[in-house]
């Protein structure tokens, strides 16, 4: 019986060779989507997930909120950790570290140096209990148990190690910019599973106390919160949240500064569970990696493989329920030969089957080739090879069977449903139901198609409005170099600044903080009195030196420029001049910012300029100069503006630059960074969503296309004769095409009717995330209505005009 069912299916298959590939290339195209982003959906998904009682274990971050809004820091002040560990009460255990970035770690067997290792934590001693390393040498008990103590992963230890077995490695010495030194006391095994634990170099808690995080890690005041220090708890049970929970916002209230008390500013310890550690929310994770995972994004993902997936069931279920009478014979025959329903609907699904199994095969090089595609936006541990993974292949299987029910069932019951007599008087005709369902499911098509195109056309052009927009300074021919942060010597980077003004291609030089536009943020929180109310902001700032504003040409409109910069005057940002009240910049001039011998004058008012994404409003901020130099200069990154004419020859200054670079500093990696590519960092998600975007729109139209093609072709051959017909009595080759292709042409109008008012919806609460945005202009909508007219009556024409220019005679011959 099935050896059977799969001749006729074969026979079916070869007799109906185009319909078969489009409905082969519709199918592969949704189950290769399908197989990228269900891929991408279960690589993110399982991180973490091998912890044992993972479900126990969260983190602790910190919320701020006030009247401005709220802030989010995924780290906590270092005397909760003490207070966790010692009083609150469902939990089991507890562990904290610090995140550290040391500048060089010099294997001291051979005196080598690795410059700005990554992965590198202070840990204390809950930290192996916390989480199941495989030791390969040493042991968890006593690893971190006292100063001087560093436990590698293998990979590491390989790196500073070569040719070494791990238990040698066992003793050596590892010395960390050049003034902290540490035995190696164990090697641990890398997690192969996935995990953002990605640590490699576990230190003692105590050795860092010996290093420039002491003052952090014994810093006590509950008012002083570091992304650093991060702090994780397993609860007794699940049903110990809420009550941890009572208990932190307790120890919240208890330390809250007076300061906080006065301005109605509170802090809130919150849960972060294990599972959406991955995902970061407002927190992030450890920022060892560019790569953030979106939960929205990877929804989006899959409402795109599941349209994709629904227009390629919706071309099999329109092509074959349009054939239907085409093969009424077969079923009238095999009826009255005694082939009961059930029979025949398992027949139909079977050649469903089939071609989903054509199509299966031939998605699985199309998954190659888009995981190419999409190479830049999808993480580096994901690989093709993730595909032999046995959950994969079974998600595989279980969606082409689905897909078989989805497409094939209705299909198989209208064909099945024939009645032998009706056939065999070929009075079998599409009933009205059939037909008003393939013309619903041809809008609906058009509906998904034109929705992408618009969003597509939309979504380009905000990205192209942010991307054009002035950020309020000059970008262009611009780079900076960030000094080696752990070597805070001034006199370093004053004498490099003096080497690079030597060059002649170098047009101007400033010694300053982060561009005026980065990732980085510096803020404060300041009082200015005005003689009847309190004005308490918190401001940016931004430091640089004399020349900082006029190399980035950042106007001021009003005031001086600071007369050197080590001395506090402030120049504050236009946004900063209306919250204190001025009307005029001129207003501001030398008033007093500050309380007591802390108030600092203010000499200029700056042009407004965007700080980060063009997503986000201005905010207060004002540009000062190296005040804490003796402690700490914040004048840590040199600026350079190249000759804008002379670009081709930019790769010879760089090359000078780092020659200067390396008399200075020659053992520190040299990095040279260009603004206008730190501008573009803020839109790399809108990127990606654009390049998402265009590819389901181009797939979403070429399925659509495809089943449009296949419809009109069956439609042109029932009507062979009737254009024959229509031909011999004078009709036009214009006039015969427009009969073809109206009905279709209006299906396509309604669509785009529907489509309007839905894409209209959704661009239309995406561009209101953006404190800058374009306008949704009325001719996105005219031109998607317009090429999606344009591309279905080319691809109609393509079979209307052949049919319609053959000689009548032909058609009418067997007449």
């Amino acid at each position: 019986m099935i050896t059977n069912y799969i001749k006729i299916a074969f026979r079916n298959i070869r007799k109906n060779k185009l319909f078969s590939f489009i409905n082969v290339i519709s199918l592969a195209i949704g189950i290769s989507a399908s197989f990228v982003i269900g891929l991408m959906v279960y690589y993110d998904f399982t991180f973490d997930k091998f912890h044992k009682d993972g479900s126990l274990i969260y983190r602790i971050t910190t919320q701020y909120s006030s009247a401005e809004g709220e802030s989010y820091n995924y780290g906590v002040s270092v005397p909760l950790i003490a207070e966790v560990k010692q009083s609150v009460t469902g939990i089991q255990l507890a562990t904290s570290f610090f995140t550290i970035e040391p500048s060089k770690v010099m294997n001291a067997s051979f005196s080598k140096p690795f410059n700005n290792p990554e992965k590198v934590i202070y840990a204390d001693t809950n930290f192996f209990k916390f989480l199941d390393y495989d030791f390969l040498a040493g042991n968890a008990i006593t690893a971190i148990d006292a100063p001087n103590k560093v436990v590698l992963t293998e990979s590491r230890a390989k790196k500073y190690f070569p040719n070494k077995s791990y238990n040698a490695i066992i003793g050596e010495t590892l010395v960390y910019d050049d003034s902290v030194s540490t035995k190696v006391t164990a090697i641990v095994a890398n997690f192969k599973e996935r995990t953002d634990f990605t640590f490699e170099e576990i230190i003692s808690v105590e050795t860092g106390k010996q290093s420039y995080m002491k003052d952090q890690i014994l810093d006590e005041n509950w008012n002083s919160t570091s992304s650093s220090t991060q702090l994780f708890i397993k609860l007794n049970s699940e049903k110990s949240v809420s009550a941890v929970k009572t208990q932190l916002n307790e120890l919240a209230k208890k330390n809250a500064s007076e300061y906080s008390i006065k301005y109605n500013e509170h802090r809130t310890f919150k849960l972060q569970p294990l599972n959406e550690l991955h995902f970061g929310g407002n927190y992030g994770v450890f920022d060892f990696s560019e790569y953030k995972a979106d939960r929205a994004i990877l929804y989006s993902l899959l409402c795109i493989a599941a349209f994709l997936l629904l227009l390629g069931c919706i071309n099999f279920i329109n092509l074959n329920t349009a054939q239907a009478t085409q093969r009424a014979k077969e079923i009238g025959i095999r009826k009255t030969l005694g082939s009961s329903k059930k029979q025949l609907v398992f027949q139909f699904l079977w050649e469903t089957f089939l071609l989903n199994v054509f199509a299966g095969m031939l998605s699985i090089g199309l998954a190659a080739l888009l995981l190419k595609v999409f190479a830049g936006f999808i993480p580096e541990g994901l690989h093709f090879s993730l595909f032999a993974n046995p959950l994969i292949i079974g998600f595989a299987v279980l969606l082409i069977i689905i897909i078989t029910f989805l497409s094939g069932f209705y299909p198989a019951l209208v064909l099945s449903s024939f009645k032998p007599v009706s056939v065999l008087k070929n009075s079998v005709f599409s009933t009205n139901s059939h037909i008003s369902l393939r013309k619903g499911l041809i809008v609906f098509q058009f509906i998904i198609a034109q929705v992408f195109i618009i969003a597509t056309i939309a979504v380009g052009k905000q990205i192209h409005f942010l991307m054009e927009k002035d950020m309020g300074f000059k970008t262009n021919a611009i780079t900076y170099i960030r000094t080696p942060w752990m070597d805070s010597s001034i006199e370093k980077r004053q004498l490099l600044l003096e080497k690079l003004k030597t060059i002649p291609q170098i047009e101007k030089v400033s010694l300053g903080g982060s561009p005026p536009a980065s990732f980085n943020t510096h803020a404060t929180n300041v009082l200015y009195l005005d003689g009847k109310k309190e004005i308490r902001s918190n401001i940016e700032l931004l430091y640089g030196d004399e020349n900082y504003l006029k190399l980035y040409n950042i106007k001021l409109l009003a005031g001086r420029a600071l007369l050197n910069d080590t001395i506090h005057e402030y120049i504050i940002n236009d946004t900063y001049r209306k919250t204190l009240g001025f009307k005029t910049p001129q207003e501001a001039i030398n008033k007093m910012v500050g309380e007591g011998k802390n108030a600092v004058p203010i000499v200029g008012v700056m042009a407004d300029f965007n700080q980060r994404s063009l997503k986000l409003n201005i905010e207060p901020m004002a540009f000062i100069g190296d005040w804490n130099r003796k402690g700490y200069s914040q004048l840590n990154t040199i600026h350079l503006q190249l000759n804008e004419t002379d670009s081709r020859n930019w790769s010879t200054v760089i090359d000078k630059v780092e020659d200067a670079w390396k008399t200075i500093y020659p053992e520190s990696e040299f990095k040279m960074d260009f603004v206008d590519n730190t501008v573009a960092k803020f839109y790399e998600k809108e990127s990606s969503m654009t390049k998402l975007l265009n590819w389901a729109t181009v797939l979403s139209v070429l399925i659509s296309c495809l089943g449009l093609l296949g419809l009109v072709i069956y439609t042109t051959e029932r009507r062979v004769k009737e254009i024959g017909i229509r031909k011999i009595l004078g009709a036009s080759l214009l006039q015969l095409n427009l009969l073809l292709c109206k009905d279709f042409l209006i299906l396509i109008g309604i669509a785009f009717l529907i489509a309007t008012p839905i894409a209209w919806y959704g661009v239309h609460n995406w561009l209101q995330g953006y404190a800058n945005r374009t306008s949704l202009s009325w001719w996105i909508f005219v031109i998607c209505g317009l090429g999606i007219v344009l591309l279905a009556l080319v691809i109609m024409s393509i079979k209307t005009l052949s049919t319609a220019s053959e000689n009548p005679a032909k058609s009418l011959r067997n007449e």
